[in-house]
């Protein structure tokens, strides 16, 4: 008997579901790549968003549907990182190429460094600590990307600030899940709903206008969730690990 024969059709199909949900993000990943083609940086970060929503939720789903006891055959880790690979590097990284987000000449470099840095980030079998921050720089480049985007940065602060994250992939700091770190999730939940929906405000500012003029409440929530998550990235870092949680 296989192991898929041990469950209920029900729960299979679920589990495929989850599975399915997983891969969607590929696919904003590819729309997020045609609107970069496209010169639309507002919809390459709505795709990216939603792409970052996805991969925020399907493992809490993964984990419910006990998608590797019911579908043994699928890794949804491997598919997971193929998938964030894909939108948390390859895609910011044309980016910084397409959109010349660092000084004239340093494109190629610099987008090419992003991947191949990141290329350690997903190999890195201690990637995660035992109380689920990550280790090192976990190749959010989407994220540094976005925040060039809202704050408007120049593209030597820029170039400095890639290389600086480039730097910090090696080095054992820690920084926080906001899913899955039990350290203040009453508060890190509702700080990453206010940090969504605060970011969502602020990529559709027109580029014409500073984003502090156009909406200064909502940028300085922002600024304030995004301080919330480096005072507790921080904090743990030098701060001694916890055994780990269920």
């Amino acid at each position: 008997m296989r192991d898929g024969d041990k469950h209920e059709p029900q729960q299979v199909a679920m589990a495929w579901a989850v599975h399915a949900f997983t891969a969607s993000g590929i696919v904003l990943g590819f729309l997020a790549l045609v609107a970069i083609l496209e010169n639309d940086k507002n919809a390459v970060f709505m795709w990216l968003g939603l792409a970052l929503f996805v991969d925020g939720i399907d493992g809490t789903l993964a984990r419910k549907m006990r998608v590797t006891e019911v579908t043994p055959q699928l890794d949804g880790t491997t598919l997971d990182n193929v998938i964030d690979y894909f939108t948390y590097v390859a895609v910011p990284a044309m980016m910084v190429y397409w959109f010349g987000l660092v000084p004239a000449g340093w494109e190629t470099v610099t987008a090419a460094t992003i991947m191949a840095v990141s290329c350690y980030t997903f190999a890195n079998t201690g990637m995660k600590t035992s109380d689920y921050y990550f280790s090192g720089f976990p190749a959010l480049w989407n994220v540094v990307v976005l925040y060039f985007h809202i704050l408007q940065t120049s593209q030597l602060t820029n170039l400095i600030v890639l290389a600086i994250c480039a730097v910090l992939t090696f080095v054992p700091l820690k920084y926080v899940h906001p899913f899955r770190v039990a350290d203040w999730r009453s508060v890190t939940i509702p700080m990453t709903v206010l940090w969504a929906a605060t970011t969502l405000r602020l990529v559709l500012v027109p580029s014409e206008a500073t984003t502090q003029k156009a909406s200064s409440l909502i940028f300085w929530l922002w600024v304030l969730s995004s301080v919330y998550f480096a005072a507790l990235s921080i904090w743990r870092s030098f701060r001694p690990e916890k055994p780990k949680q269920d």
